[in-house]
């Protein structure tokens, strides 16, 4: 059986058996030790990747750049659980004076993939707001 927890050091892992996937903000360890990142941060990864840690089924995305750049979401589907969705430094505590043009679009997209609560960025209505105050400072109303 599949169980998704979150570390102390704030990583999430994806755990059937002896399969392990670690997912972080910029680079996800899939069970086969291949590392998986946006190719803006050197990986191979253009826009997504798939893959199965036993009975999870996990994706990984880049929606658009945050306020870094390669920032990637995770999410989790498990038979009898809702979909299990990380959205790792696509939110952040702060919004910056400078917004890159890509990060509401990528924050927009990924407010549908969220069921309920996220596994590390609050629930749906946390950020939604978080994505009305990032398009106020990109509109220069923040």
């Amino acid at each position: 059986m599949s169980e998704v927890s979150v570390r102390p050091d704030g990583a999430i892992e994806v755990v059937d058996g002896d399969q392990v996937l670690v997912y972080t903000p910029y680079a996800v360890t899939a069970p086969d030790g291949t590392t998986v990142a946006h190719e803006s941060r050197g990986g191979s990864m253009a826009s997504v990747w798939a893959g199965a840690v036993g009975e999870a089924f996990v994706e990984v995305s880049h929606l658009g750049h945050g306020p870094e750049g390669g920032e990637l979401v995770m999410v989790v589907t498990r038979p009898g659980h809702a979909p299990e969705v990380a959205l790792g430094a696509l939110v952040t505590d702060e919004i910056p004076a400078e917004v890159p043009k890509t990060w509401p679009a990528a924050v927009d997209l990924a407010i549908g993939l969220i069921a309920g609560d996220t596994l590390d960025s609050g629930t749906k209505d946390d950020v939604e707001d978080f994505h009305q105050r990032l398009l106020g400072a990109w509109f220069g109303h923040g």
